[in-house]
């Protein structure tokens, strides 16, 4: 703790902490959104296969089951692609 922060009484963590708890709070809203968006892509006209993913990458950057989710994502659409293209 720097002498400015411990002249602070520890302000500084508290706000750091703070922003922490933002980030992720957006980060949950954003990727949730573009996530449920995918999701209705599914039925709707759209690339639900590009905005899925890009909605798990967004979680992903703060969530840990979004990380593991999406890493078993790639797994499975490197092996549909290795299955169809014969390799």
């Amino acid at each position: 703790m720097t002498n400015q922060e411990a002249g602070r009484g520890g302000r500084a963590s508290v706000t750091s902490a703070s922003v922490r708890f933002a980030r992720k709070v957006a980060v949950a809203v954003i990727g949730t959104t573009v996530l449920a968006f995918g999701i209705a892509l599914i039925v709707l006209p759209g690339p639900a296969f590009i905005v899925i993913p890009l909605g798990l990458a967004i979680l992903a950057t703060e969530f840990l089951w979004a990380r593991r989710l999406l890493r078993r994502v790639r797994q499975r659409a490197t092996w549909a692609y290795h299955r169809v293209h014969g390799y």
